[in-house]
């Protein structure tokens, strides 16, 4: 039996389990199963490499994107340049190679909605899934600067420096930490949301509510809003591709 799974920290919610699993029995896919590795320190990553039978990829989610790279052999170009991996390819002499798939979910999922006046990005957080979407968005040409809750040298505003001037001058905003995630619902950035008008896009990594008090502040102004769903399907199946184990 080949094995694959999701190592991350309070994982029970995964949607990566969940959409592999049906993904195997609608496609008919055989011997192979995926399970969650829900750790509380990332130095338990190597024991779970050497003990897991036929262990033969991995997904990463929070809080383990930037933290597990030291663990492994090689990073792909793009993971190299992100900073962050959501992805690990084990090959058959056992090596650990580091990918990044988030990327490719979410501008593919934000593609169809952007517009020649989307040239500036605010990115709220600065965890390994913000890596890779200001990575993917400076690849666009679009100016994207990060929100914080402290200041940094890579951070260009706190919320607290926030007003609606800003707001209104960057006109795709992405929400990337985890606030307003089930069961915590009612919580959401704390961003001037008078500032957004119908010319701005919201995007929501979080898919669990369907609809966030962010992307409803938002849609309360005329924002187009979009959730992480679609995104975390997109680099689920780049991933597989990359494991690539019917071949």
């Amino acid at each position: 039996m080949l094995k694959l799974g999701l190592l991350g920290k309070n994982i029970s919610y995964s949607f990566s389990r969940t959409y592999f699993k049906t993904k195997f029995e609608k496609e008919n896919i055989s011997g192979i199963s995926y399970e969650n590795f829900d750790i509380e320190d990332i130095s338990r990553f190597p024991e779970i490499v050497k003990n897991t039978e036929g262990l033969k990829g991995l997904n990463v989610t929070i809080p383990y994107k930037e933290e597990v790279i030291p663990y492994l052999d090689k990073l792909n170009k793009k993971a190299k340049a992100i900073g962050a991996v959501n992805t690990i390819k084990i090959t058959k002499k056992g090596k650990l190679i580091g990918y990044n798939t988030d990327c490719y979910g979410f501008i593919n999922s934000l593609k169809p909605l952007l517009k020649k006046h989307h040239k500036k990005a605010l990115i709220l957080g600065t965890g390994g899934a913000s890596k890779a979407v200001i990575y993917t968005l400076r690849k666009k040409g679009i100016t994207c600067h990060y929100v914080s809750r402290t200041a940094s040298k890579n951070v260009t505003y706190t919320y607290s420096d926030l007003n609606e001037a800003i707001i209104s001058e960057y006109q795709i905003i992405v929400n990337c930490t985890p606030l307003g995630t089930f069961p915590n619902i009612e919580d959401c950035p704390s961003i001037p949301y008078e500032g957004i008008t119908s010319r701005h896009i919201l995007f929501d990594l979080i898919y669990n509510p369907e609809e966030t008090t962010f992307l409803k502040l938002g849609k309360q102004k005329g924002a187009t809003t979009i959730n992480g769903h679609n995104m975390l399907k997109l680099q689920a199946e780049k991933a597989w591709a990359i494991w690539n184990l019917l071949q």
